[in-house]
Formats: structure tokens, sequence, C-alpha cells
């Protein structure tokens, strides 16, 4: 009888977190923590890369990164911290809250309730954090 051979990828995340345990600082590590480093594009720089700034009858960064949040959901929502910094970019490029929803709650019909509502509750953190500090 042979012994089937390890699952390498969960060798390889043991490994890791054997590794991290010489690291004592990343017992407090925090990817909030290190969303809060990056800070929002200013909408004139956004513009300018990601906006109509040299192709004039294109698309603005706003919609740009509405479609960004759209996509992002369409994929499983899984990315929080992209999802986090796309609706801080999105409202800095101005997107209200209420077209963020509204991007968000049309992606039920394609990506399903379920990313959704993880989008939505990733982009409500977001809106909310933000209510707090004003």
């Amino acid at each position: 009888m042979t012994e089937t051979p390890p699952n390498p990828f969960a060798a390889m995340m043991a490994q890791v977190q054997e590794m991290s345990k010489a690291f004592p600082q990343m017992e407090a590590f925090s990817t909030k923590g290190m969303e809060a480093m990056w800070p929002v594009m200013p909408k004139d720089l956004m513009e300018t890369w990601f906006g109509n700034t040299f192709n004039e009858d294109g698309l603005d960064a706003r919609t740009r990164l509405l479609l960004t949040l759209a996509g992002l959901t369409m994929q499983g929502a899984q990315a929080d911290t992209a999802i986090r910094q796309t609706v801080r970019h999105a409202r800095e490029a101005g997107a209200t809250d209420q077209q963020i929803s509204e991007t968000l709650g049309m992606m039920s019909v394609f990506a399903g309730v379920p990313a959704m509502t993880r989008a939505m509750d990733l982009a409500r953190e977001v809106m909310d954090d933000d209510e707090d500090e004003t």
C-alpha cells in the first residue's frame, strides 16, 4: 500500500505558519491597519490617470471606479481591501453612497445575492467609518 503524498498547498501553509512564529510582530498584523497606510488619491490625480483627461470622450474616473467595484463584486467580493479602497476612491472621485449602493445592488443579478451582500457590507464599513469621522 502506498502513502498518498502530502498536499503541497497544505505543506506550504504549515511552513508559513511555522515561519511566522519567528516574527512576533506578525501577531499584531492587521489588513485594515495596512489599508490605513494607503491614502486616497486626490480626485484630480485620479481623473488624470484613470479618467478622461487625455481621452475627452472616454469614461470619467467615477464611472471607471464604479465599474471596478462591479467587477470586484462579480469575482465574488473576495478582495476585502480592494473593495474598501475602491469605495474610498469612488467617493473621492464624486460617486455618492447611493450610486455605490445601486452599483452593488445591480450586481445581485449577475454575481448573486451572497456576493452583492458581502460587497455591500464592505462598502458600508467605509461609509460608516467616514460618517463617524464627521
